[in-house]
């Protein structure tokens, strides 16, 4: 029984790892596409600031926001 268990407890902790590996990977993705492309980076800042609600993430993603709305700006300039 402890085997499988170890076993069990190593497959949920690769497939965690693998779920976090994704998550990163899609966030680079839409992260440097949104800064491209300003109509994107509008978009990706209000989501952001929609649904990201408890304040010491906010805080952590204030920089990103930020940098978003410059990309969303230029658009403006262009």
């Amino acid at each position: 029984i402890a085997e499988t268990q170890a076993k069990l407890a190593r497959l949920k902790q690769r497939q965690k790892a693998s779920e976090t590996r994704r998550k990163i990977i899609v966030g680079s993705v839409v992260i440097s596409n949104a800064l491209r492309e300003p109509e994107k980076a509008r978009a990706l800042a209000a989501l952001l600031r929609r649904a990201v609600t408890r304040e010491v993430d906010q805080k952590e993603l204030a920089g990103l926001i930020e940098e978003l709305d410059q990309a969303a700006a230029k658009a403006g300039r262009s």
